[in-house]
């Protein structure tokens, strides 16, 4: 009996996790299945509210910036914000030893000193719509996996081909189709993009980017992680190359901003574009994951970042070029360091494995599903060794910049397109640093990668010159790639001293070589197996979701437009100690250590906190008889965000701005494979220490005017 009542509470307890989780990545056009729940725990609106293609709706204030985070706009004049880490590559473009914004912050006091950034877009979208019978015309069971996927290809095609053919000559637009459930569902999503961005200010690094690679994906956290930016248009409104001519983008909808505050248990929702997740993979996969790819590529990243961080820390102008770049690689190296510790401690491998078991043994009476996990196993198993090779390649000898640099002038010449221009390519580029990794990044890769994916004749040239570290100075001492004087003269020569040059050039060679490697041993398999494991999934979900028809199946993230809701709610990391929900200014002065870029407080900050000159954006910690002022700086929630939703809005029950989110508790990373409602906090921004840092650290409080605020 004891026994029986045990597995009893266990049931009961797991049903009621799974009940008050706030796990989910919702498509917006169809949240009114969720609204109901939403609304318990305190959303205010409608689902017309939240998305509606008639009239303007809470998606139309929302953009995906620069095809990899989440934007929004706060004023009917265009303005947007986004994460500092977001626009981080575009201030750091602006910034010099003369100019160093990285360090110093910019801010733009008037129109004129917006900063505009080539090549930056963001998309707004217009309407999603379910085509699965349109994508699917065609298909049928049993057909060649890659015949099937290029089927689904060539409709997809079709179908954008005839949406973009609709609007005409209508300026901006853009139309992808996306797969939703493992190819269950598909949607069609349509764009305008916009491509004239300005830069409009940026806090100094020390608050966008406070705490740096040490306190990234951490809570506690004090990160002023906020950029802001603005859209221009040309004088009908339409998107537009860049021009001085250009006005400020006028928007259906911009968000209302509260500095009203906000309790822990509070009802949250960020609306945003997250990038990916895997919920509902097999096993084999998380096992690879974890196993194999994580430890390699973080040990990789691992050494990247010892060299590149001394480099920068030794000079302050390699500091600047390459501070993108390190913020780049460090990113995912910690997510994926925490990921691990969570798979791990989750038992998420084990606990798949008996899923399966159990889910089989439903699938036994079920002709339809015969073998269907067998299969999945077998073609997982044939796939692994491609797919590390797939990845060491791409975290080891394809991160050598004076390959790239090879590779993007031969792709100018495949397309008929003007050489890339030397002072460009060379912006922020030291050779020194690229020869130390490539160094680095060649042992690794013929250390690393099995031997039936290594050239033979790199191999050979290595044994010949009697190490890698002779080989790499073989390189950078005779290629045409390694300096920007080079490399100029090399684009100067006439036609046929080129073609000599190019033949004759050993960075050119190893390109080529490693390319062909690439290309003809490990692309064709790894394509063919992903194809055939393709195929298997829409079975096996279809299978996971009859066999649990009670749970509410949400689509795995893909960069497209998603709702995630939650509370405002702080967390257990360990046994006896609890995490608070919030954290102010007093964490940011107590941990200011001038010896250190990261923690080294900007004058003005101490200044404001010194003198406790914190004008409107005062909080009160303290009690109505001793009152304690200070400054909110960061929350945390239990929302599911992902990468992508960087610089999403995070929303109060009215549709306010209360935060921008920026981050995951270190906790929190794996949820792109397991979500724990335990453990699983998103990280942001509160929207006042946003509005404090405009006003009181940069002076632009006249931003503020063209808000509006509640």
């Amino acid at each position: 009996m004891r026994r029986r009542f045990a597995a009893l509470a266990a049931c009961l307890l797991a049903v009621t996790t799974m009940a008050s989780a706030d796990e989910g990545m919702w498509l917006p056009s169809l949240i009114g299945r969720q609204v109901k729940d939403m609304k318990a725990k305190g959303f205010k609106l409608s689902a017309k509210d939240i998305y509606d293609i008639n009239q303007a709706s809470l998606k139309d204030a929302i953009v995906l910036f620069g095809r990899g985070c989440t934007g929004e706009l706060v004023s009917d004049e265009g303005l947007l914000l986004t994460n500092h880490h977001c626009g981080y590559g575009q201030v750091q473009s602006h910034s010099s030893l003369e100019h160093d914004y990285l360090t110093d912050g910019f801010w733009a006091m008037n129109r004129a000193e917006e900063l505009p950034n080539p090549g930056l877009e963001v998309l707004f979208l217009e309407r999603m719509d379910d085509v699965t019978g349109r994508v699917l015309e065609g298909v049928t069971d049993g057909m060649d996996p890659q015949a099937r996927q290029a089927r689904i290809d060539e409709n997809c095609r079709i179908l954008v081909e005839e949406t973009l053919a609709r609007y005409g000559d209508a300026k901006g637009y853009e139309a992808s189709v996306e797969s939703m459930y493992y190819g269950n569902q598909y949607f069609l999503f349509i764009y305008r993009t916009f491509r004239d961005v300005r830069l409009v200010g940026a806090p100094p690094s020390a608050i966008g980017k406070f705490g740096g690679d040490t306190d990234n994906w951490m809570w506690p956290r004090h990160t002023g992680d906020f950029t802001v930016f603005r859209i221009y248009a040309d004088a009908d409104n339409q998107p537009a190359d860049y021009s001085p001519a250009n006005v400020p983008y006028r928007p259906k909808k911009h968000f209302t901003i509260s500095t009203k505050g906000i309790r822990e248990g509070d009802f949250t929702f960020v609306y945003g574009f997250p990038g990916t997740t895997r919920e509902y993979v097999v096993s084999d996969y998380v096992d690879y994951v974890l196993n194999d790819l994580n430890p390699h590529t973080i040990r990789l990243r691992t050494e990247r970042l010892d060299i590149i961080g001394a480099a920068m820390a030794a000079d302050p102008a390699v500091r600047i070029k390459y501070a993108s770049k390190a913020a780049q690689i460090a990113n995912a190296w910690k997510k994926w360091q925490g990921e691990s510790l969570g798979l791990a401690r989750l038992g998420t491998v084990a606990k798949k494995r008996d899923y399966e078991a159990r889910l089989e043994q439903w699938m036994a009476d079920r002709p339809e599903y015969a073998g269907l996990l067998d299969r999945l196993h077998e073609v997982y198993e044939q796939w692994r060794p491609y797919a590390l090779a797939n990845g060491l390649y791409r975290e080891s000898v394809f991160t050598i910049e004076l390959l790239k640099m090879v590779q993007q002038l031969e792709t100018a010449m495949a397309l008929g397109k003007p050489f890339p221009d030397a002072d460009v390519l060379y912006k922020d580029y030291e050779q020194a640093v690229d020869r130390q990794l490539a160094a680095v990044m060649l042992e690794e890769f013929v250390t690393a990668v099995p031997e039936e994916f290594v050239p033979q004749q790199l191999t050979a040239a290595i044994a010949q010159l009697g190490s890698v570290e002779a080989y790499v100075g073989y390189l950078f001492d005779n290629s045409a790639f390694a300096s920007r004087e080079r490399y100029a003269a090399l684009c100067a020569l006439d036609e046929a001293a080129f073609v000599d040059t190019m033949a004759a050039d050993p960075a050119v060679a190893l390109y080529s070589l490693l390319g062909g490697t690439y290309n003809a041993e490990i692309v064709p398999e790894y394509q063919r197996l992903n194809a055939e494991i393709d195929a298997l999934y829409p079975l096996y979900m279809r299978a996971q979701m009859e066999f649990e028809p009670e749970r509410n199946f949400y689509p795995d993230a893909n960069l497209t437009l998603r709702v995630a809701y939650g509370t405002v709610e702080g967390y257990y990391p360990e046994d006896g100690m609890y995490c608070l929900p919030f954290t102010t200014l007093e964490g940011i002065i107590a941990k200011d250590n001038p010896d250190i870029y990261d923690y080294d407080v900007p004058d003005r900050l101490r200044a404001i906190y010194d003198a406790k000159d914190y004008g409107r954006w005062a909080i009160n910690i303290g009690t109505k008889k001793e009152p304690y002022y200070t400054v909110p700086v960061a929350f945390i929630a239990t929302n599911h965000t992902t990468g992508g939703n960087s610089g999403s809005p995070v929303l109060n029950g009215r549709g306010e701005l209360i935060g921008i989110n920026f981050d995951r508790t270190w906790l929190s990373t794996m949820s792109d494979l397991e979500f724990d409602p335990a453990m699983c906090r998103n990280i942001a921004v509160d929207i006042r220490y946003v509005l404090f840092v405009i006003d009181k650290v940069g002076g632009a409080g006249y931003l503020l005017d063209e808000m509006t605020i509640r």
